[in-house]
């Protein structure tokens, strides 16, 4: 996972230097008064999302094995320490009641 956010965010600095370069140029329309920065990070989001979607896939279909992989040991883990629970809650009444 880690490695997919640092890629992402890698794409998203390559597009938020290219997007600076563009507004600075004239390239691109500058933002409206002092929202020139705002603008920059919300136009090079707005192209960095659908890059990063397309060119990451092979990175995020992996992060999402290994979240749905890890995901499963812990419900096979909790599952585990519910019967567990639950014998240990079914043999306790039965010891200390007096014959």
């Amino acid at each position: 996972m880690l490695r997919y956010t640092l890629m992402r965010l890698g794409v998203f600095v390559g597009c938020l230097v290219v997007v600076w370069g563009a507004v600075y140029s004239g390239i691109a329309p500058r933002g409206l008064g002092n929202s020139n920065g705002l603008w920059v990070v919300l136009l090079a989001l707005l192209i960095s999302a659908p890059i990063s979607f397309v060119v990451l896939r092979k990175e995020r279909d992996r992060a999402s094995i290994q979240v749905a992989r890890r995901v499963d040991r812990m419900k096979a883990n909790l599952d585990a320490n519910r019967s567990q629970e639950d014998v240990a809650d079914d043999s306790a009444p039965a010891q200390g009641q007096p014959s």
